[in-house]
């Protein structure tokens, strides 16, 4: 499976959290959240096995702004841009020449990117958070509540009140950690960055 495509429908995993969400960790993400209206970055991502052996590694670059829109480009040679609207996901493959177009989930269980560019205000109902700091570093271990989700555990850190990285674990161990580099937070946004235009010839998949 793409890489890109793993970050909008898969997650990696952390040990289980089995502590309920705790008022004052539950408002002190979404605090660092939502002061966060625009993020833009470089990322590198790498998904490991449930035995630690490596299965893919690739960088790019990201931006994001609330509400639920978001730009998450990887690098060649794995080349692919994941665009949303806030109201549809865009996937665009150039190697197989392919667009796929879904309506977005705005339910935060189902694509880690909304946990950085969508609606934060009801996290305590999708999931049972717990945190730690330490350094200057603050942790936020969040356990989905359904069993619908795509994750079982994500964490999430945030250093200097900017996120640094994720780590993403799905129910067969599968981990997916993602660190980011060169953070800017509030700054505008280049008019269309949210917007994708169907190549021509293009393949369309409408999902």
């Amino acid at each position: 499976m793409r890489l890109i495509r793993m970050f909008l429908a898969t997650a990696l995993t952390l040990s289980a959290v089995t502590a309920h969400a705790d008022g004052k960790d539950v408002a002190r993400l979404t605090q660092l959240l939502e002061k966060s209206q625009t993020l833009s970055g470089r990322f590198s991502q790498m998904t490991l096995d449930g035995g630690g052996t490596q299965l893919q590694e690739a960088q790019g670059s990201m931006i994001l702004q609330r509400p639920g829109q978001f730009n998450w480009h990887t690098d060649p040679p794995q080349e692919q841009l994941m665009v949303s609207d806030g109201k549809k996901v865009t996937l665009w493959d150039p190697d197989l020449q392919q667009v796929t177009i879904k309506t977005l989930d705005q339910r935060l269980t189902q694509t880690p990117a909304l946990l950085l560019s969508g609606d934060v205000s009801k996290i305590s109902e999708s999931f049972d958070i717990t945190s730690k700091e330490a350094g200057g570093v603050v942790d936020f271990v969040l356990k989905p509540k359904t069993k619908d989700s795509l994750f079982d555990n994500l964490r999430l850190s945030f250093r200097n009140g900017l996120i640094n990285d994720m780590q993403l674990v799905d129910n067969v161990g599968q981990r997916t950690n993602i660190l980011f580099t060169g953070v800017k937070a509030n700054e505008p946004v280049p008019a269309g960055k949210f917007q994708f235009q169907i190549p021509k010839g293009a393949d369309v998949i409408q999902e």
